[in-house]
C-alpha cells in the first residue's frame, strides 16, 4: 500500500469527455485532491459512495479539496453514471488498469468473475505538492470509506 508522505503515482487517464487527464492536472496550489477508487459504476456500494462524495461537495470546497473518482469502467459508462446521479466531480477511466496497479489497489476476480480485475475501494488524499496526506484501502470492495477520517486529513 502507498504510504503517507510518499509521492502520489503519476497517471494519464480519460475523463467522461474523452479528454486525457494527468495526475498533475488535479494538483493545485493550496488545494488537496481526494482520489477515490471505486470498483464499478452502477453498483450498490459504489453508487452510495460516489453520491456521498457528491453530497459533501460544498464541505470539501470549504476545505480546499477536490474529488476525483477512478474506476476501470469505460469513459462512456462513467459518463452515464455521472449523469444519472448528478456527479459533478471528475470521473476517470482506468480501462487499461495501469493506475490501479501503480496505486496497488487491484481487486482480482470482482464478483467471482475470473480474470475481471477492478479497482478495490480506496481513497488517497494528496496535498498540492503531490504527497500523500491520507491513504486507505478497503479490506474488500464492499467496505465503505471513513468520511470522518477523510475530513480530518483535509
Amino acid at each position: 500500500m502507498l504510504e503517507v508522505g510518499t509521492k502520489i503515482p503519476e497517471f494519464a487517464l480519460y475523463d467522461t469527455d474523452l479528454k486525457l487527464r494527468k495526475t498533475s492536472d488535479f494538483l493545485a496550489k493550496g488545494r488537496k485532491t481526494i482520489f477515490a477508487f471505486y470498483p464499478g459504476a452502477f453498483t450498490g456500494v459504489c453508487t452510495k459512495e460516489m453520491c456521498a462524495f457528491r453530497d459533501m461537495h460544498d464541505e470539501f470546497q470549504k476545505l480546499n479539496a477536490t474529488v476525483v473518482g477512478i474506476s476501470v469502467d469505460a469513459p462512456f459508462a462513467n459518463k452515464a453514471f455521472a449523469e444519472k446521479h448528478g456527479l459533478t466531480f471528475t470521473l476517470l477511466s482506468d480501462f487499461k488498469r495501469e493506475a490501479i496497479r501503480k496505486y496497488d489497489v487491484v481487486w482480482k476476480n470482482l464478483g467471482g468473475l475470473e480474470g475481471y480485475d477492478s479497482a478495490n475501494r480506496a481513497v488517497f488524499v494528496a496535498d498540492d505538492s503531490g504527497k500523500i496526506a491520507y491513504a486507505w484501502v478497503a479490506e474488500n470492495p464492499g467496505k465503505f470509506p471513513d468520511f470522518d477520517a477523510i475530513r480530518k486529513a483535509l
